[in-house]
């Protein structure tokens, strides 16, 4: 299977991790489950940068696993934020593993569009907070 993304060499990833026995499936690759998790908190990273308080995700669009993650894999999540509305944030994740322990080759793994929404104490939206700490 073959993907023509280029590894972001020159980017900081949001988050890392290294994959663990703990992770696995029955076949021994890592749960989707956990990889769809680091992508929630890496987006959730990211829409911090744009409002300081409480988010909540309500969409993760086409999640579509284009190459396994092995255990001792070391997963990046590179975040951009892509829109920022009233009420909502939108961060496109994209997933690679580096193999063996992060000494081997770089594989692009995923990707996802996630939308974030700002939500007061109450859990009602509420307008994203600019820099300024101002709606």
């Amino acid at each position: 299977m073959s993907d023509d993304r280029m590894f972001p060499a020159d980017r900081v990833p949001s988050i890392r991790r290294l994959m663990m026995p703990r992770d696995t499936n029955a076949l021994g690759s890592i749960f989707g489950g956990i990889i769809l998790s680091e992508i929630d908190l890496a987006a959730a990273v990211e829409a911090h940068k744009s409002h300081p308080s409480r988010i909540v995700t309500v969409a993760m669009d086409k999640v579509e696993f284009k190459q396994p993650v092995q255990v001792g894999d070391l997963v990046s999540f590179y975040t951009e934020t892509t829109r920022v509305g009233r009420t909502s944030i939108t961060v496109h994740v994209s997933v690679w593993a580096q193999r063996r322990f992060g000494g081997g080759e770089f594989v692009h793994v995923t990707e996802a569009d996630v939308t974030m929404v700002a939500v007061d104490e109450n859990g009602k939206p509420t307008a994203v907070l600019r820099k300024s700490g101002k709606a």
